[in-house]
C-alpha cells in the first residue's frame, strides 16, 4: 500500500468510521469527528478527490472510492490492532489510542503483518 501521509490517512479512516455510523458523510461531519476546521477539511477533500481516494456526489456527500476504502480499512485495522495490543500490555486507553494513531502511519505493511502474526502466535500460548 502506498502511504498517503498521516493527515490524509486520518481523514480516510474518519470517513470509514463515519460511514458506518451515519447515512451520509459530509465535510462538516469529518470536521466535527476529527476536531479540525472546515477550511482544513475542505482542502483535504479537494486533495482526496484529486487523488481519487473519495468521490463527491451532487449534494457533496463523501464516499470512499475503492482505493480510498482500501487505504482506510488498512489504516483502521492497524489502529485497532495497535490500540488493543497496547492496552493489553497495560498502556492506559487514552495513551494507547494516541500511540496507535502514530504507529499506524509509519510502519510498513510487511512489518505490520509480521508483528501481528508474532503477537497472535504468542498470545495463544
Amino acid at each position: 500500500m502506498q502511504h498517503y501521509g498521516e493527515s490524509l490517512e486520518d481523514y480516510l479512516e474518519a470517513i470509514l468510521v463515519l460511514s458506518g455510523q451515519l447515512p451520509v458523510v459530509r465535510s462538516v461531519d469529518v470536521a466535527s469527528y476529527l476536531g479540525y476546521s472546515k477550511p482544513s477539511v475542505s482542502h483535504a477533500v479537494k486533495l482526496m478527490v484529486e487523488q481519487q481516494l473519495i468521490e463527491l456526489d451532487h449534494s457533496k456527500c463523501i464516499r470512499l472510492s475503492e482505493l480510498g476504502k482500501q487505504v482506510a480499512e488498512e489504516t483502521y485495522q492497524r489502529h485497532v490492532f495497535f490500540s488493543s495490543m497496547l492496552e493489553a500490555i497495560g498502556v492506559p486507553r487514552d495513551i494507547a489510542q494516541e500511540d496507535a494513531c502514530r504507529i499506524e502511519h509509519v510502519i510498513s505493511q510487511q512489518t505490520f503483518e509480521a508483528i501481528k502474526a508474532f503477537y497472535e502466535k504468542n498470545e495463544a500460548r
